[in-house]
């Protein structure tokens, strides 16, 4: 497999969730019927009453729309970092059930990720990295095989040896309060690379499919002054104008 690049996909959400958003929000105000409301709301654009349901920061309603993502070409080091959001479903490859051992003739390594500023470094330290992961392989097949190759059961002891940088793919869920909340964390310049681009790309799928409630979605910096104060990447109109364009 060897290296391994970000790759993500939006694949289930609410149908309609700017709908069951607004139908949310306006049943807490409104003495109609269910069947009502709904006809009501499907009847026009509510792209003005979730504007306002915004800028009011009446998020509750908006916990009525969920996002699936599939996620592949990331390493265990995000894992560690995406599964800190506890208001969200996660279904992870296992390591213990999937094997990451070389093919019987040799030659495969597992699959991992190359930090871009290793990349930046140029070919030989690329060279270096994937040496290193091609050793690890070696490491890796020779504990299964000291373990008795019984899949699971010398599998979860052999993936010891295994480094953060080994790919990992993975389903998560998470309502859009839950998203706001991520993208404001996660989309920030001083948030870590990997997870940060993988937010990023989160977002611009999400936007597509509910482009108002997520219309000034991103990093804190967006509507106001940079909540990292002196930690902040000074870079404030540029990634106003990245987020603007995304």
């Amino acid at each position: 497999m060897g290296a391994k690049k970000l790759r993500v996909a939006l694949l289930r959400y609410t149908p309609e969730p700017q709908e069951a958003v607004a139908m949310g929000a306006k049943l807490c105000y409104s003495a109609a019927g269910i069947e009502d409301l709904k006809q009501g709301i499907e009847a026009k654009s509510q792209d003005a009453f979730l504007e306002r349901l915004m800028e009011f920061g009446h998020l509750s309603p908006i916990e009525h729309a969920s996002f699936t993502f599939g996620i592949e070409g990331v390493s265990r080091s995000l894992l560690a970092q995406i599964t800190r959001h506890r208001i969200a479903s996660f279904s992870v490859k296992s390591q213990r059930y999937v094997s990451e051992a070389s093919m019987p003739k040799g030659g495969a390594v597992f699959g991992y990720v190359i930090p871009p500023r290793i990349e930046a470094l140029g070919p030989g330290a690329v060279k270096e990295f994937e040496d290193q992961m091609s050793q690890i392989q070696k490491w890796y097949d020779g504990w299964v095989g000291k373990l008795g190759n019984n899949g699971e059961s010398s599998n979860e002891d052999a993936r010891f040896v295994l480094p953060n940088a080994a790919e990992t793919k993975m389903l998560v869920t998470m309502n859009a309060r839950e998203l706001l909340h991520f993208f404001n964390l996660r989309c920030c310049n001083r948030a870590q690379w990997e997870i940060r681009a993988l937010a990023t790309e989160m977002l611009r799928l999400a936007r597509k499919e509910a482009p108002v409630m997520f219309r000034d979605a991103g990093p804190g910096c967006l509507k106001g002054s940079c909540p990292e104060g002196k930690m902040s990447c000074g870079k404030i109109n540029e990634v106003r104008i990245k987020f603007k364009d995304l």
